[in-house]
């Protein structure tokens, strides 16, 4: 039997309660592997942008609560 014959025999085993946990795992990992999604380009530039801020000891580092936060760019828009 092969790894996707065991999956599907196990997925027919699953309660239809528990199913949706599964959908939304299947679908993450439907993606292909070489392509990310806008959102997670988007997500890995942020990223990238702050590891670039904290080795180049740029940008500005916050330290409060997330209201205070909010409150902060909120007064600046």
């Amino acid at each position: 039997m092969s790894t996707r014959e065991y999956a599907k025999n196990l997925i027919d085993q699953i309660p239809e309660s528990k199913l949706i946990y599964i959908v939304t795992y299947l679908q993450g990992a439907a993606l292909p592997d070489n392509e990310p999604n806008a959102a997670e380009a988007e997500t890995l530039e942020a990223v990238q942008e702050v590891n670039r801020m904290i080795a180049d000891g740029t940008g500005e580092h916050f330290t409060g609560s997330t209201a205070d936060f909010l409150d902060q760019l909120l007064a600046e828009g």
